[in-house]
């Protein structure tokens, strides 16, 4: 969804440009091609309609400000109109109850409600030093519990054991008796998921929030689903008074649709998104900067927060001086930089928060492509510390060991160290404070760039 909606958008300003205000004839035009867009990507009917007729609405008459075009005015009230959609800002976990806060994992079978109670365990523990404890109501799937357990042990936290031949209502009891006496600060539950809705399945889980009266009651629902999305949406908000919404698998083909149909279908606020199947791969939703997602212009905030969590702030600190210094960055530094990229996932991790125009620098062939980075780990291990840390020492012989030793060509090794050498370049740029010259100097410097 948002390369081809930002596609649009973008021929959208080319096609308005020069306009002296936004007028009905070229509104009418642009949300043509954002309505078939929209569609495109899934997004419910009603949902589109009205998204529309709030754009059209805004967008008529208003004055181009300053030295923007109407193109450029109308993609700001398109972004507007966005967040305002998915929410406008972002709404945090409420669990400021007497402890255990008891969180309500819902949603059907294979929306990755089981991963996301271990991510949320994870995020709990590591962000607000929660005492947390995981506990599984899924006595229909066997693995469902023996998977929670496996994820609690990943995520630090503990696990309450339960059995398939027992009653989900009985575990729910004695789970909250549990966490009661041993002051868990979070009790976060499983529910158990069918492949589609069914009677049984809605009278459970309401029978779990009876006796558990959660603090947080989480619909989990799949962001791939499209337009079943707003259907499973609506029938669990009627059996259930949910607080929030959760969306899984954002890192998939669709990206936003359910998004956009789930947060006005519910009327209850997105708290978190999922972008992957590690534990960490867990995000807090901000509507506006998803909005920016979709439009293109990245989400450097969110980028610069996960450097926080991700980066080592000290070996980062080492670097900087010696970038200072314009002198002493080593392939040692190289193979350090490369491990922290890793850490954040990878360039592909990181496409998703780009602008559209750092994105065009990016080669999409080798987004996917996370064997360059053990390559780049595998050439350097080979290399000697004298080699490191003075890569002009490395010859036609030196190329050779190193190459063999890595189990790689000897083009891969020249490959590495040309690389290396612009990163070098790019180095002595940011101590002159050259910034056009640096963002040139950047391209071929990783993999993946271009």
């Amino acid at each position: 969804m948002l390369e081809n909606l930002t596609a649009r958008l973008t021929r959208i300003v080319k096609t308005i440009r020069g306009e002296a205000r936004l007028t009905e004839a070229n509104v009418q035009e642009a949300l043509r091609e954002v309505r078939v867009a929209l569609l495109e990507a899934d997004v419910a009917l009603p949902v589109v309609k009205d998204f529309i007729a709030a754009v059209k609405d805004k967008a008529l008459g208003e004055a181009v400000v300053g030295s923007l075009t109407p193109g450029q005015a109308l993609v700001g009230v398109v972004h507007r109109e966005l967040a305002r959609l998915m929410g406008e800002a972002h709404t945090g976990l409420n669990l400021a109850v007497v402890p255990p806060a008891v969180i309500l994992m819902a949603g059907l079978q294979g929306s990755g409600k089981t991963t996301t109670a271990g991510k949320l365990a994870r995020l709990l523990r590591e962000e607000s030093r929660n005492k947390v404890l995981l506990v599984s109501c899924d006595v229909y799937r066997p693995a469902a519990i023996e998977q929670l357990r496996t994820l609690a042990a990943q995520a630090g936290v503990d696990f309450l054991g339960s059995e398939a031949s027992e009653r989900p209502a009985e575990i729910a009891r004695r789970a909250l008796e549990h966490a009661r006496l041993r002051y868990y600060d979070v009790l976060i539950v499983d529910s158990a998921g069918r492949l589609a809705i069914d009677q049984p399945m809605m009278q459970e889980i309401a029978e779990l929030e009876d006796i558990l009266a959660p603090a947080e009651t989480l619909f989990v629902v799949d962001a791939m689903q499209g337009q079943d999305a707003v259907n499973v949406a609506r029938a669990f908000g009627a059996a259930l008074p949910l607080t929030g919404v959760v969306l899984t698998k954002l890192d998939g083909d669709a990206r936003g649709g359910a998004a956009l149909s789930v947060r006005q279908v519910t009327g209850k606020p997105i708290k978190f998104a999922g972008t992957g199947e590690k534990l960490g791969a867990l995000e807090a939703f901000h509507p506006e900067r998803m909005a920016s997602r979709i439009l293109g212009m990245g989400d450097i905030v969110s980028l610069v927060e996960e450097a926080h969590k991700q980066v080592d702030l000290e070996q980062a600190q080492r670097v900087a001086e010696k970038i200072k210094r314009g002198k002493g960055f080593d392939l040692e530094d190289f193979k350090q930089q490369v491990q922290q990229m890793k850490k954040m996932g990878g360039i592909a991790a990181l496409a998703d928060k780009l602008p559209a125009q750092l994105l065009g620098q990016i080669n999409p062939a080798q987004l996917q492509d996370e064997g360059q980075f053990r390559r780049i780990e595998g050439i350097i291990n080979a290399m000697t510390r004298q080699e490191r840390a003075r890569p002009e020492l490395i010859k036609a012989s030196r190329k050779r060991r190193i190459a063999s030793g890595a189990g790689v060509p000897v083009q891969e090794v020249n490959r590495l160290l040309n690389q290396f050498e612009q990163m070098q370049k790019m180095m002595k740029l940011m101590k002159g404070g050259n910034m056009a010259r640096m963002m040139r100097g950047m391209k071929g410097m990783l993999p993946g760039m271009r």
